[in-house]
């Protein structure tokens, strides 16, 4: 298995990253399975595993505490937050805490980070950011993070702002069309050396068809691992594959890749670029407060 850096940190992650939103029962993912399927991927070299307390209300999380048991020290453990007050993201790791049978991860990141109020709202007296670096300097957490799915400027000014340690952006090549993360934020957080996590790789399970060039476009980019979720040991064998024949993709390959896939830039397929989840309508790119400053 292929390891990068993780940003300005020389620890060495897992090109496949593991997505555990969907060892769950509401994706027929019994717990015997899950705790096999996180076993196995962990004797197969992965060591990037990234949850949350919303998947499935907390189960996810249970669930890898579960797989993990006796393995923390080979892993790297993300969780996030959705909350955007520091109580109600203090709240949030006290509950990933005890579901993950750890006492401390190794990232934590404040979650969708998709309107300017969101952004400005963490960045407030007692927003969430106060959260994440008060449980830094009691070892709770090693890393601060931060995600969006939609609007790349808001985290481009996150990371203005704040020297965040690592990033969870949708990198898709849909992505690579609209509201791009690939052109306008992916550099300027390798310039700040920003961990870049890329999400939402097969765009909803819309590149099946494409799989392996689809996994080819996300792990070529400059990131630091790509999270894929399973729910079956046959879907982790596949990306386990993927990942160890993995080797850069030309130009070539990815204009070939972009003329197949065109069609399906659509909202109500990037659901995450809609305006609501399932609108069918793209979202519409706000004024920012801060853009003329």
């Amino acid at each position: 298995m292929q390891t990068r850096s993780f940003g300005r940190d020389p620890h060495q992650v897992s090109l496949l990253g593991f997505g555990a939103q969907r060892i769950v029962d509401e994706h027929d993912c019994t717990e015997e399975e899950a705790v096999a399927i996180i076993r196995r991927a962990v004797e197969a070299g992965v060591n990037y595993f990234d949850t949350a307390p919303s998947y499935s209300a907390g189960q996810s999380e249970t669930r890898v505490g579960l797989g993990l048991k006796g393995l923390r020290d080979k892993v790297w453990i993300a969780t996030k937050t959705g909350g955007r007050t520091r109580d109600l993201a203090l709240r949030d790791l006290e509950g990933s805490l005890k579901r993950l049978q750890t006492d401390y991860v190794d990232e934590w990141r404040m979650h969708n980070i998709m309107q300017p109020h969101d952004l400005e709202a963490i960045f407030a007296k007692g927003g969430a950011l106060e959260a994440l670096i008060e449980a830094k300097e009691q070892g709770l957490i090693r890393k601060i993070s931060i995600s969006g799915h939609t609007d790349p400027r808001l985290l481009a000014e996150a990371i203005r702002r704040f020297p965040f340690d690592s990033a969870l952006v949708a990198l898709s090549a849909l992505d690579h069309f609209i509201y791009s993360f690939a052109h306008d934020f992916v550099p300027q957080a390798v310039e700040k050396g920003v961990a870049v996590i890329g999400m939402k790789v097969m765009g909803l399970g819309k590149l099946a068809p494409w799989t392996e060039q689809a996994l080819r476009y996300t792990w070529s980019l400059p990131v630091t691992t790509s999270i894929l979720g399973v729910s079956k040991m046959e879907e982790l064998e596949a990306d386990l594959a993927a990942a160890n024949r993995f080797v850069p993709m030309t130009d070539i390959e990815r204009l070939a890749l972009f003329q197949e896939i065109m069609p399906l830039v659509r909202p109500d397929v990037l659901r995450w670029k809609a305006r609501e989840w399932m609108s069918g309508e793209w979202y519409e790119l706000p004024e920012l407060p801060f853009s003329k400053q």
